[in-house]
């Protein structure tokens, strides 16, 4: 599954499944970060939608560079 960050200014969002692919981690990881507020949601259609800018957030606490190695 690629998933690519956008580098335009529209908004991308990504699902809890999609979510858990990037970070390397089980979707249920995802769903209680959601659950606790440590991971900010938009509500599509009654799923939780992650904004792509949520992940480069967490990635940059984490030490992650844009890159994609470590910083």
């Amino acid at each position: 599954m690629a998933i690519r960050l956008p580098e335009s200014g529209r908004e991308t969002h990504y699902t809890v499944r999609q979510t858990a692919w990037i970070l390397g981690v089980h979707p249920a990881q995802v769903s209680r970060a959601v659950r606790l507020g440590a991971l900010r949601v938009r509500w599509h259609e009654g799923s939780p939608r992650i904004p792509a800018t949520e992940l480069v957030r967490l990635l940059g606490e984490h030490g992650y560079s844009a890159a994609g190695g470590d910083a």
